[in-house]
């Protein structure tokens, strides 16, 4: 019998009713492992009308309940960090330790929620007039919503829910559907460390479920994160709809390595983030900006250390990256480097023809490195999301530093040198929102917040940290005055109240 994967309202398996269903692929076979139950617009409305009961209580229970229960998922979390990784690779088909690299990321945020109580303390100015007190504080919005992908199915929409239901909140989760087991496990977790029902919820789907919860008038936030195109519709569509939006979208992050840089530091750094997790990530570096006469030293050093990575199974112990996704995403990203050498690029490493031993139905593709990419090459203009690098030219820092400023996305970029004014003079003139300085993915930790500049981020919030508390909150102030026991009657007075 396959396997089925339902909806999560109401603290409860819900099955889907709709009669759509998507499949589930193992990417290292290519076989059919599980269908997901596709939800209606009734389903939807059933997942939110449960978030919005539940809030009744929820939003006024107190700090000690929520993290008393928090504190209890994070401790099952650490126990299951094995099982949610398999799940991962399982459907995903990422390694098993970058698995449980991103189970670990997650985790850091339900950590930062474990402390909510100190990041909702609010303020309380005395006396700003004659017996009178103002008072600052932040409340719950509602019901949220979350819209999370394929590449990170446990790690991002924990990037969401645990700050979301520590400030007050009740949560409706739409995960990718390519991998969507692992977002159901978190809920079997959150339930049994004793989350109350409908706190949390989970509708799969795809756009049907998408449009009705950014048009839904009960739901009072959206988070997303995903590709730039999508980022825009959900920011636009949602704000629309009167809804507070953070919508996390596409990148095409930068390395630049001046002739100064340890070049083998280098190198490392550039196979590492490139290649980490088949290039399926948001904060991968793609491009690699070489200053001066280091390129080819530099490209070759790449290409010695891309050539000895092992490709294969998520679940092979010996394997360093696994397949793609899907059989249509690796035929795009393969097309990607098909095309390179006639938009002018050097194919030093091609990997569009990778396949694996027993495995010819997965979704493979090996490692690809193109050099002396013009800025004019689709390579180059587009987020492939696949495993290539391309390396770029530059003569001096201030023409790479253009070349990089140009792009239309600023999500992340890095840069390698020994030269600290350089570096720092880097960090303030480049124009993304993470920074790395010989750190090439420079993910925030869970109490910094993480977003990226241009189209890299649509809304005024970024995810998690204090931006993640402010964006699952808002703020009241209260002004008061409390007449002094001794006072007599003053009578009224229709004019300012007096500040002396």
């Amino acid at each position: 019998m396959t396997k089925v994967v339902n909806h999560w309202i109401g603290g409860k398996t819900v099955e889907g009713t709709s009669g759509t269903y998507g499949p589930v692929t193992d990417p290292a076979t290519g076989e059919v492992t599980a269908k997901v139950a596709f939800a209606s617009v009734e389903e939807v409305d059933a997942a939110v009308a449960a978030a919005k009961d539940a809030f009744a209580s929820w939003g006024q229970s107190s700090l000690a309940q929520r993290t008393a229960i928090l504190f209890k998922f994070r401790a099952l979390l650490d126990a299951h960090r094995d099982e949610l990784a398999e799940l991962i690779t399982a459907e995903h088909g990422k390694v098993h330790s970058d698995a449980l690299g991103e189970v670990a990321r997650g985790l850091e945020i339900v950590d930062l929620a474990c402390g909510i109580p100190v990041q909702l303390k609010g303020e309380l100015s005395t006396q700003v007039a004659s017996r009178v007190d103002v008072a600052a504080i932040r409340q719950p919005l509602g019901v949220v919503a979350g819209i999370t992908p394929f590449n990170f199915p446990a790690m991002v929409p924990m990037w969401m829910f645990p700050l979301a239901i520590a400030c007050g909140n009740t949560f409706v989760l739409k995960p990718s559907e390519k991998d969507p087991s692992a977002s159901v496990r978190l809920a079997e977790l959150l339930a049994e460390a004793g989350l109350p029902d409908g706190v949390f919820n989970i509708v799969h789907g795809d756009k049907v479920a998408v449009d009705r919860l950014l048009e839904h008038p009960d739901v009072k936030a959206v988070s997303f994160v995903g590709s730039t195109p999508i980022a825009k519709y959900i920011h636009a569509t949602a704000a629309a709809h009167g809804k507070r939006v953070q919508a996390l979208g596409g990148a095409k992050n930068h390395m630049l390595v001046l002739p100064d840089a340890d070049l083998d530091a280098a190198a490392d750094a550039a196979v590492s983030a490139a290649y980490g997790s088949a290039g399926e990530r948001c904060m991968a570096i793609s491009a690699v900006v070489a200053v001066g006469a280091i390129g080819d030293t530099l490209v070759e050093k790449i290409r010695e250390r891309a050539e000895k990575i092992k490709i294969g199974p998520g679940n092979d112990p010996a394997s360093e990256m696994g397949p793609l996704i899907t059989k249509a995403h690796r035929d795009k990203v393969a097309s990607y480097v098909r095309g390179a050498a006639a938009e002018g690029c050097e194919v030093v490493l091609d990997g569009t023809g990778y396949t694996v031993e027993g495995y010819e139905n997965g979704h493979w593709i090996g490692i690809s490195l193109l050099d002396k990419v013009p800025v004019t090459a689709k390579a180059y203009r587009d987020e492939i999301f696949g495993p290539v690098l391309c390396v770029l030219r530059a003569e001096t820092y201030e023409e790479a530093v253009a070349l990089i400023n140009a792009s239309p996305f600023g999500n992340g970029t890095a840069i390698f040198t020994r030269d600290g004014g350089a570096a720092r003079r880097f960090q303030l003139e480049v124009e993304a929102g993470m920074v790395g300085v010989n750190v090439p993915i420079p993910v925030p930790v869970g109490y910094h917040s993480f977003g990226g500049w241009k189209d890299s981020l649509f809304g005024d919030h970024h995810i998690y940290g204090n931006d993640g508390t402010h964006f699952y909150t808002r703020g009241k102030v209260i002004t008061s005055r409390w007449p002094d026991p001794a006072d007599a009657p003053a009578g009224v007075d229709l004019g300012f109240p007096r500040n002396h």
